[in-house]
């Protein structure tokens, strides 16, 4: 199955989530959507769960001349979370990234301060907080989001997704307390190939969706 577009897909996971609500496994929920691409997702979620939506801003760390290749991850001021194969088998070693990792630390800044715009960052602790993007591919940028929060002392974390590679889902395993996935389909490839819409979002479509949840 594809999924229209991400407002679809939105719809598709928040009627799974509302049923886990009912269950009474999502208690006190807040929604964090991972940017740009998760927030149209979150935010159908947000609000059929009326939770507050707010945003997880991680950044992936591109292999240096091949920015595309992610080896490693990081969120808030959290170290970086690096890929020891992919930098062993690159001949890379953690120094070797510490211009990407400063460079992805200020855009991640940036865009917290854009997003939220003089908002503080949402109350964490004892609360469910589900961490929505509109699909996982490697897995790398969402564990370093999902580790980040573990210390903001949630009482339950959840992953909620539309669509995730196998590997992936194997790879965060434990990082979360429950992990809801539509479609894990054996022959994944990239995220995009799983809606038929699939543009790139811009700040203001961020800012957007945030406004009108």
């Amino acid at each position: 199955m594809r999924f229209r577009d991400r407002v679809h897909a939105g719809h598709e996971l928040a009627e799974r989530l509302r049923l886990r609500q009912e269950a009474g496994a999502l208690t006190h929920p807040v929604v964090l959507a991972l940017p740009r691409g998760g927030v149209t997702v979150a935010r159908e979620v947000a609000r059929a769960l009326e939770a507050p939506l707010d945003v997880l801003v991680a950044r992936k760390i591109g292999a240096p001349y091949q920015e595309e290749l992610g080896v490693g991850a990081l969120a808030g001021d959290d170290p970086p979370l690096f890929d020891k194969r992919t930098l062993d088998f690159l001949g890379l070693n953690e120094a070797d990234l510490d211009e990407v990792v400063e460079r992805e630390r200020a855009e991640l800044h940036r865009r917290e301060q854009r997003y939220r715009q003089g908002r503080p960052p949402p109350e964490l602790r004892d609360r469910t907080v589900i961490v929505v993007d509109d699909g996982v591919a490697t897995g790398a940028t969402a564990r370093a989001a999902l580790r980040w929060l573990r210390r903001q002392s949630p009482e339950r974390v959840v992953l909620a997704v539309p669509v995730c590679s196998p590997e992936a889902a194997d790879l965060l395993r434990g990082e979360a307390d429950e992990t809801v996935c539509l479609q894990r389909p054996a022959g994944f490839l990239a995220v995009g190939e799983w809606y038929e819409e699939f543009e790139q979002l811009t700040d203001d479509d961020v800012l957007t969706a945030l406004r009108t949840q």
